[in-house]
């Protein structure tokens, strides 16, 4: 008997997407942003012309404020910078400790990361500026803690505790043939770790930590609830200031959101491309 005359084509179960190109994610591009633009044009145009009143025009209002308005927008760079740098620093050691063989040192960083992880950044905020006190005695020395100041603490929080995450899935997604190798080379775990596991790390924390600080940065205006003087607080003193005009408020807020959108938008870029850069290839 010819075994050449047997079909052997047995139905196979694939993977789910198995042989399919995933579809590229759009990219936005210049004409989105004028499409934008002009969607403020046209809906400050209308409010304006809906109030009947021989007032300022719009853009020129927009144009007497936005020297203040970018003003409190750096200071929300300036609290997302700080609150970043505080919560990487205390972060990445909580996440070294969620590795630790000392087992009362691992729960301490574990509770500690799933509690400021999975609570409201508001509710934290709330947390740091009314707990807080409002400045500090040691000795004969008076230190203040103004109002973003204690943002920044606030904020930090939740940073805090995602960068402990990020620290732990970056170093337990390593092969342990890692650990291994740098055992038989009679490496200390201390060694190992600082010589070998975390530089190999940062290329895996690196995009990460990029997307978490973009969405740090959009939390920045929860500080104006609190009254800290970033650009929201401001905006809405400048349209208190304004009168009122309803005409106001597209234009405004608009303005508020291009700013965070020309700042995130290239973050938000730039990690896509660094995701695929460091992808690991199984």
């Amino acid at each position: 008997m010819n075994t050449r005359e047997f079909k052997t084509d047995l139905p196979v179960l694939l993977p789910v997407g198995a042989g399919q190109k995933p579809e590229p994610l759009p990219r936005l591009k210049i004409w989105h942003g004028a499409a934008l633009a002009l969607f403020c044009l046209l809906s400050s145009t209308i409010g304006f012309a809906q109030t009947g009143e021989t007032r300022a025009p719009v853009f020129d209002v927009l144009i007497r404020w936005m020297p203040l308005l970018l003003q409190g927008f750096i200071f929300n760079l300036v609290i997302s910078v700080c609150a970043m740098a505080v919560g990487t620093a205390v972060g990445a050691m909580l996440g070294i400790g969620q590795i630790s063989l000392n087992g009362w040192v691992r729960k301490f960083a574990w509770t500690i990361t799933q509690f400021f992880r999975n609570a409201p950044w508001l509710v934290l905020l709330f947390f740091a500026m009314f707990l807080l006190p409002f400045q500090l005695r040691i000795g004969g020395l008076t230190i203040p803690l103004p109002d973003w100041l204690k943002a920044i603490i606030g904020l930090s929080l939740p940073v805090m505790a995602n960068v402990s995450e990020i620290v732990r899935g970056a170093v337990t997604s390593l092969p342990s043939g890692q650990w291994e190798a740098a055992e038989s080379l009679a490496y200390t775990r201390r060694q190992t770790l600082w010589l070998i596991i975390l530089p190999q790390c940062v290329k895996r924390m690196l995009p990460p930590w990029m997307n978490l600080y973009s969405i740090l940065t959009m939390a920045t205006v929860l500080a104006s609830i609190v009254g800290v003087s970033e650009i929201m607080t401001l905006t809405g003193q400048a349209l208190a200031a304004e009168g009122g005009r309803p005409e106001l408020l597209a234009p405004f807020y608009l303005f508020v959101l291009l700013l965070f959108f020309i700042y995130c938008y290239p973050i938000a870029r730039w990690t896509v491309y660094l995701e695929k850069k460091f992808a690991v290839k199984g």
